[in-house]
């Protein structure tokens, strides 16, 4: 929309001579006053929008090689005719490259399947793995009694080293951790009697 412009010549209105843009109504009902613009002045909305070289190249470029026209383009070709036709008029390298894009399909389903088996195999492996540890433990409980009584030798013997360093000084304010620890030594020895006894 073109801006309405008003030539003043004479001077009438009480304004200068010159070129205004006329008073307009807005929406509302109000009215714009009228504006004294200088000239060779052009609205805002009548600028060009501003293109480089770049822009105005590719936009002026056609989107098809030169000597086709849209009616011919291949894709109107492929869906009017069937897959036979349009292989025979494809060019030796894009028929390569569907038969590539053909072979990944039917590889990607193929190491889909493997990966299915695979994944099936290792969970049968893994429940019977289970089963023999379950087993073993059920056959083999003086082993496991050995084990456990091994590992709380070892608690007592930290419970031990910590009491040492507290009695010699090198520990002076025990943290609440190590205090707990401390207090853990009687229940780690009747543990240890206790399997003991049981063996």
């Amino acid at each position: 929309m073109a801006t309405p412009y008003v030539t003043d010549e004479s001077g009438e209105c009480g304004t200068e001579k010159g070129k205004y843009i006329a008073a307009t109504q807005r929406p509302d009902g109000t009215w714009r006053k009228q504006r004294k613009v200088k000239e060779g002045y052009v609205p805002q909305e009548e600028v060009p929008v501003y293109e480089n070289k770049y822009v105005k190249f590719f936009k002026s470029k056609p989107s098809l090689p030169p000597g086709l026209s849209h009616t011919e383009s291949p894709t109107n070709k492929t869906q009017q005719s069937t897959k036979g036709d349009a292989e025979s008029t494809l060019s030796k390298t894009a028929k390569r490259n569907i038969k590539r894009k053909e072979k990944r399909k039917q590889d990607k389903g193929e190491r889909e399947a493997v990966d299915e088996t695979r994944q099936e195999l290792e969970r049968v492996n893994i429940s019977e793995t289970t089963v023999q540890k379950d087993k073993a433990a059920n056959e083999n409980p003086a082993a496991e009694k050995a084990k456990k009584i091994k590992n709380l030798r070892k608690k007592l013997r930290q419970v031990e080293d910590l009491q040492q360093k507290i009695d010699s000084g090198e520990i002076k304010q025990p943290s609440k951790e190590q205090l707990e620890k401390l207090s853990r030594r009687k229940a780690i020895e009747e543990e240890i009697e206790d399997l003991e006894l049981d063996l």
